[in-house]
């Protein structure tokens, strides 16, 4: 960047959290358009891994919710992540909660959003991808829209698959944001099973049609007791999902209890939820070994955290409020720090 983000923090968080967000996706866009974002930019770490049978140039990603329409993907591609995740993204558009429905916590190195699956449909969104110049690895994350009552949510989901499938190199679907209605009933007995045998068939039907297969993965949150998180990774053996995404935010405010915007409803994001999303990573992984990668998220905001994830049993880790307090260069300090921890590990089991 021109300046350092430390410098640059104090100003984007003098405005709206939305404004601020708009704000710096348009300066970067004419950073990029210029040809200055990528000589400003760090090379991306050197750190190549085959998760769910993709090649990803290193193992930080960016986590769904920042860049929702896809619409900054080339701009985002130049920050060093070794994948994108997009989303989450509906069948039709839809206009979100109403707002504000963004709050920041900075003594808490945290955030609360009821965005509500805010897009501008999924047309949209591949509209863009396809206008886009950035050539990684991207996943799509899907859901339902809030006006499709819960029990047709399904219809929704495959709806979205099967519209982005030629686009993403994986999919995740989304059973596990706080604000849509129900959503999260979906997380369990006979609506997961329901749901996730669909999605099979769909995908492959799709695989057949397209001659290629797209792995899909679904991301829980971090509000599961053990005897949930045992029985969502039996069902993600049992249907064959080819990853699990642990975890999207939670609904527990008691850790920011006192603060300013602290009693807010929504989903809360960062250090809070550190904890809590590693615990939902081992106790998956303890259950479903190297069978189902995991993918990590929750409250990185070192390169620690990020270790931190990788340790408990993820293959890869996503970020996303970790990268609003602490700016860019978190990327590539994960990347870097898991890079040095994986081969302190392979020496390790080498002697």
């Amino acid at each position: 960047m021109l300046l350092p983000y430390s410098l640059i923090r104090p100003a984007l968080f003098a405005l709206d959290p939305e404004k601020a967000h708009h704000v710096t996706f348009s300066n970067l866009q004419m950073l990029r358009k210029v040809g200055l974002l990528k000589a400003l930019s760090p090379s991306a770490v050197s750190d190549p891994v085959k998760v769910m049978g993709i090649e990803f140039p290193n193992r930080v990603g960016l986590a769904a919710g920042l860049d929702k329409d896809a619409a900054y993907i080339s701009e985002l591609g130049l920050m060093g992540f070794g994948f994108l995740e997009v989303g989450t993204v509906t069948p039709k558009p839809q206009p979100g909660n109403p707002k504000p429905r963004l709050f920041r916590l900075p003594q808490a190195d945290a955030l609360i959003n009821r965005m509500g699956f805010n897009n501008e449909g999924v047309d949209t969104l591949i509209r863009n991808v396809k206008a886009s110049n950035y050539p990684g690895v991207l996943g799509i994350n899907i859901g339902k829209n809030a006006a499709t009552p819960v029990e047709q949510a399904a219809d929704d989901y495959l709806k979205a698959l099967e519209a982005v499938y030629p686009y993403a190199t994986y999919i995740t679907v989304n059973i596990s944001s706080p604000n849509t209605k129900n959503l999260r009933d979906l997380q369990g007995g006979d609506s997961l099973d329901i749901l996730l045998g669909s999605l099979k068939e769909k995908q492959k039907a799709l695989a057949d049609e397209h001659g290629l297969y797209k792995p899909m993965a679904l991301k829980i949150a971090p509000d599961l007791d053990d005897a949930q998180i045992d029985a969502i990774a039996q069902r993600l053996t049992h249907f064959g999902f080819d990853g699990v995404i642990a975890t999207n935010t939670t609904i527990d405010k008691s850790s920011v209890s006192g603060l300013a915007h602290g009693d807010e409803q929504g989903g809360l994001s960062g250090a809070p939820v550190l904890e809590k999303s590693t615990h939902v990573i081992k106790r998956l992984y303890s259950e479903l070994g190297d069978d189902v990668p995991i993918i990590g998220v929750g409250g990185i905001s070192s390169g620690e955290h990020a270790v931190e994830k990788i340790r408990a049993g993820a293959k890869l880790v996503q970020i996303y409020t970790g990268l609003i307090y602490k700016g860019p260069a978190l990327v590539t300090e994960c990347a870097a720090t898991i890079r040095l921890n994986c081969k302190r590990k392979a020496h390790a089991n080498r002697t």
